[in-house]
C-alpha cells in the first residue's frame, strides 16, 4: 500500500515478471483486488489503481466499528465454552507472535480472534457481512504494523475486550471493540501522513 498512485495503470507483464507468476494467477489476483475496490478493471484498457479517499476510509472504519461492536455484544451473551477457549488461545498466539517479532503470525492470530467473535455472535448474516468488510479493509488494517507501538496497544485492547466478555458485560465489550476498530482508522491516517512525509523529503 502506497507504492502506486491513484489512477495509475498496472502493467500486467511487469507484475507477472516481478512476482514470477503466469498471467492467469495474476489476473485472478487483480479480480480479487477489484472485489475490494482497490483495482478497477476497464475492458480493452487494463487494470488501474483505485485508492479510496480518507473520508471514505473513515466511513468504512466507522461502519466496521459498529458491526464488530454488535458482534461482540451478541457474542458476550451467546459464546460457547469451546469458542471462549479458542478466543483466549488466539489472544495468546497474538502475544507470542508479538514477543517474537513475527508480524505475519500476529496478524493471522488477530484475524482468528476477530472471526471467532463474529461466529460467536450466533448471527450468520451479521458474521458474513462483517467478514466481507474486514476483507475490504484488510490492506488498510495491516498498515498499523508500520506505526510504532500500535501492536502493543492492540494487545491491551484485546485483553480488555475479552475481560469484559468474561464478565458478561456486553455493553462494555461493545464500547471497547468500537474504540479498538476506530483506533485502526486513526492509525492508518498516521501511516498515510508518514508516507507522504517520506515522499516529500525523498527518503
Amino acid at each position: 500500500m502506497g507504492d502506486y498512485l491513484d489512477g495509475e495503470k498496472l502493467n500486467e507483464v511487469a507484475l507477472a515478471d516481478q512476482f514470477q507468476v503466469s498471467r492467469t494467477p495474476l489476473r485472478e489476483a487483480l479480480q480479487g483486488l477489484r472485489a475490494t475496490g482497490l483495482v478497477e478493471l476497464i475492458p480493452n484498457r487494463g487494470a488501474f489503481v483505485r485508492r479510496p479517499s480518507m473520508t471514505r476510509l473513515v466511513e468504512m472504519f466507522e461502519m466496521m466499528g459498529q458491526l464488530e461492536a454488535w458482534c461482540v455484544s451478541l457474542a458476550t451473551r451467546r459464546i460457547t465454552g469451546a469458542q471462549r477457549i479458542y478466543l483466549r488461545q488466539a489472544a495468546r498466539d497474538c502475544e507470542a507472535a508479538l514477543a517474537e517479532g513475527r508480524h505475519d503470525a500476529y496478524y493471522a492470530a488477530n484475524n482468528r480472534l476477530h472471526r471467532t467473535i463474529y461466529e460467536a455472535s450466533g448471527n450468520e448474516f451479521l458474521a458474513e457481512e462483517t467478514q466481507r468488510l474486514l476483507e475490504r479493509l484488510h490492506p488498510f488494517r495491516r498498515r498499523q504494523l508500520d506505526v510504532t507501538g500500535r501492536l502493543q496497544q492492540s494487545m491491551r485492547e484485546h485483553s480488555a475486550i475479552l475481560d469484559a466478555m468474561d464478565l458478561g458485560d456486553a455493553d462494555r465489550a461493545a464500547e471497547l471493540m468500537r474504540g479498538h476498530i476506530n483506533t485502526l482508522g486513526d492509525t492508518y491516517y498516521q501511516y498515510i501522513n508518514l508516507v507522504e512525509d517520506r515522499r516529500s523529503s525523498g527518503t
